[in-house]
């Protein structure tokens, strides 16, 4: 009898680039262009240097570079390193509805073991796919269940999605991937209570470099079982003890695609609070808003906003970014939700500590993810209202390609020359058409 686990890995060995919709191959260079805009950005931020000193300090060979910096590592040391930088800003993007987020563990994996085996552009693309592909399907098997638990489900099946995707790009049969998932299985972990440190973004960053290391060790023997997801002490059993969905994960296979439901960010922090975020900038554009005109902005939102992100008074900028008051109060003072509103200085800019004071929420069920409804009560009497049915970013309200090389351009442009900028760019809209992922590795490195 076929195990679950075993489903999956079956799905991921017979599934090749031929196999893949058109979109779906589209959507892949969307999400490393967007996680290479995001990575290099993060890259001058004081945690990652921490972590990329780290890596220079433990002298591994030096196969796989690390973005933003002239340094090269072990494939391992660099999934590490580049999860952590992909989901630092909490810039990257988010799988609805179950906040998973699915590029920071799965690319950081399959790009550092592609540049190491000079893998194939589309193969690396069809790696990248699947990974994702399973990262999705099991998150959406346990939602909602194992997040209310309090797991970081980017950590938790993250894993499984690197794994996967690292698994495709070396070749593994059915039964080693099935070992592979199983000691990436024991190796998933991440709680919320870190949310608002560097902890979290550690989580995304061990996923990458775990399921690369799982998928590595069991092309060599290593075991971990034959079903750790449905096994009777398995994944679902022990990480989602309220419930789980067996067709979710496994049903339609090649025909039904989760990374539909993956959007792309407009703004640096928790996604649940982007239809906040957006709905003040529009009333602000439209009514030339000012601080000191506002008496309260009030929203009814999601249960989400107020379980994840409700923090009246953050202390510092990555707090910030798990603030819906103070997501607000920066969309109305700067009119963006860019990393550069989410810094400790600006956590405690007196205008906006201000503001954020008048910000509250309350919840209604009937409310979508990525919708609001908001009003911005003046202390000349007006009340003004809009309603955000569908937030820029969200499945429904995709980010466009002119809006995410708008992001990229923005991002990069504050780290690489703008010609590197342009050709970085060109080498991922190309990748298809490439022999291997070398002009990748290369332009997006500091020279």
């Amino acid at each position: 009898m076929t195990t679950v686990t075993q489903s999956i890995s079956n799905f991921v060995i017979t599934t090749d680039y031929n196999d893949l919709p058109d979109w779906c191959i589209h959507e892949a260079k969307r999400t490393l262009l967007n996680m290479l805009a995001i990575s290099l950005s993060a890259s001058e931020a004081h945690g990652a240097k921490i972590l990329i000193e780290w890596a220079g300090h433990e002298e591994a060979l030096e196969k796989s570079a690390i973005i933003g910096t002239g340094l090269r590592t072990s494939p391992s040391n660099a999934a590490l390193v580049n999860g952590f930088l992909c989901h630092l800003q909490d810039y990257d993007d988010t799988h609805f509805p179950t906040i998973l987020h699915p590029t920071a563990p799965v690319w950081p994996a399959v790009l550092a073991l592609s540049e190491n085996l000079g893998t194939s552009g589309r193969d690396t693309l069809c790696a990248f796919i699947l990974g994702a592909e399973v990262a999705c399907r099991l998150a959406i098997s346990v939602h909602p269940w194992h997040y209310d638990q309090g797991w970081h489900i980017t950590g938790t099946t993250g894993v499984f999605g690197a794994a996967a995707g690292a698994g495709k790009l070396i070749g593994l049969d059915n039964s080693q991937l099935t070992n592979a998932l199983g000691v990436a299985g024991t190796l998933s972990a991440g709680v919320r209570e870190v949310f608002g440190t560097h902890g979290k973004p550690l989580h995304a960053g061990h996923a990458a470099e775990n399921g690369l290391r799982a998928a590595k060790w069991a092309q060599v023997g290593f075991t971990g079982g034959n079903d750790i997801i449905g096994g009777r002490r398995g994944f679902w059993a022990v990480a989602s003890r309220d419930g789980h969905s067996e067709e979710a994960l496994v049903g339609d296979f090649g025909k039904r695609w989760e990374l539909k439901m993956n959007g792309l960010k407009p703004f640096a922090n928790g996604i649940v609070s982007h239809p906040i975020q957006q709905a003040v900038i529009e009333l602000r554009n439209e009514f030339s808003l000012k601080a000191e005109q506002v008496d309260s902005i009030k929203a009814r939102v999601h249960p989400l906003v107020l379980e994840l992100m409700n923090r009246a008074n953050p202390q510092v900028g990555l707090e910030g970014k798990f603030s819906f008051q103070h997501c607000a109060a920066a969309a109305l003072i700067d009119g963006a939700g860019h990393d550069a509103q989410f810094s400790d200085e600006k956590v405690n800019d007196p205008i906006i500590s201000m503001v954020r004071s008048k910000v509250s929420a309350s919840v209604d069920n009937a409310v979508a993810e990525d919708e609001v409804y908001l009003s911005i009560n003046l202390l000349d009497g007006r009340k003004l209202e809009k309603h955000i049915k569908h937030a820029t970013g969200s499945p429904t309200n995709p980010m466009t390609d002119e809006a995410l090389n708008e992001k990229y351009h923005t991002l990069a442009s504050d780290v690489l020359p703008q010609s590197q900028v342009a050709e970085l760019a060109s080498a991922v809209w190309g990748l298809d058409h490439s022999s291997d992922v070398s002009d990748i590795s290369r332009l997006m490195q500091r020279t």
